[in-house]
């Protein structure tokens, strides 16, 4: 029997609603398929040392937890990943940068040279450390938030502008964005208005301080995470 005969029109129905059916089904799922990869919060990895660690505080009242719970208070979708670590200097955030940036990380916020700056290294030590970091991050395709700490006199004042100079100067050289003071939102600098928000140490912010350092850098993270985003 030729084949044109056995394809009456209920079978030809039949096969036409079964191909729209396919065709319909193979098209809900590369709409579901890409509303997941969509979906997908924006991993930033927070490369720093005790201020980014959380030194001192309880578990839950540091930099990154405060800082995710804004960011999830803002309806950002994104995970912050804790890479600080006590005491690293720009070198010991360059020597651990490829562990730490695993093959989810999307975007990274650096913040070392706190360190470098209470041991007076050369500023010009700190700046090729920071450099080699975002240059890294440059060949990942990784955008980068870059922030600072403005250099103390107690070195001269050579020392503090060459120090204060490296921040901008990266941030410029590899399109970052900066944020130059870690402390702006405490008082920046000035020891009178940051007292009352840092720990007994006077050197590391307490929860309502980095409470009040996260509303102030929390627009930059927002930013980069912008960027991160397909």
């Amino acid at each position: 029997m030729p084949i044109a005969s056995c394809l009456c029109p209920s079978r030809v129905s039949a096969f036409a609603y079964g191909v729209r059916r396919h065709s319909g089904n193979a098209f809900i799922a590369l709409i579901l398929s890409t509303t997941a990869v969509a979906a997908e919060p924006v991993t930033v990895v927070a490369l720093g040392d005790s201020l980014t660690a959380g030194y001192g505080l309880p578990e839950g009242e540091g930099f990154v937890p405060q800082l995710q719970k804004w960011l999830d208070a803002k309806g950002a979708e994104a995970v912050v990943v804790n890479a600080g670590v006590s005491g690293d200097t720009s070198a010991g955030g360059l020597a651990r940068l490829d562990w730490s940036l695993t093959p989810d990380t999307d975007a990274l916020i650096v913040a070392l040279g706190g360190n470098d700056l209470l041991r007076g290294l050369d500023p010009a030590i700190t700046r090729d450390n920071l450099d080699a970091i975002l240059t890294s991050a440059d060949g990942r395709d990784l955008p980068a938030l870059l922030i600072g700490l403005p250099g103390p006199t107690n070195y001269g004042i050579e020392w503090k502008e060459q120090f204060d100079a490296i921040f901008p100067d990266l941030a410029k050289k590899h399109g970052a964005l900066i944020e130059p003071n870690f402390m702006a939102g405490i008082g920046g600098g000035e020891p009178e208005a940051m007292r009352p928000y840092l720990q007994a140490d006077g050197i590391h912010p307490s929860a309502e301080g980095v409470s009040r350092i996260v509303a102030q850098l929390g627009p930059r993270v927002l930013e980069l995470i912008e960027r991160a985003k397909p």
